[in-house]
């Protein structure tokens, strides 16, 4: 199944490197402390788009309470057919 979407998908050097250091497998613990390290940097990035659209946005801590003191649920009286 990885083998297909490694034919599928064309890699990156940066992918092509990662693969080059992680040629001999890993005990695994060791895979999983750097699985782990990917979604901490993973999460740091998303943080940042996140931080980087509320600046451009204007959007502020009351905006987000406003949000959640709301619903978006649309009654079926008001749904179109």
């Amino acid at each position: 199944m990885i083998r297909d979407e490694l034919k599928q998908t064309p890699l990156n050097d940066q992918q092509v490197m990662m693969l080059r250091l992680l040629k001999k497998p890993l005990p695994q613990e060791d895979f999983l402390q750097m699985q782990r390290l990917a979604v901490k940097l993973l999460a740091k990035q998303l943080d940042r788009t996140i931080e980087d659209w509320e600046l451009q946005n204007g959007m502020v801590e009351e905006d987000y309470e406003k949000l959640s003191r709301g619903h978006f649920r649309v009654s079926s009286i008001d749904k179109p057919l």
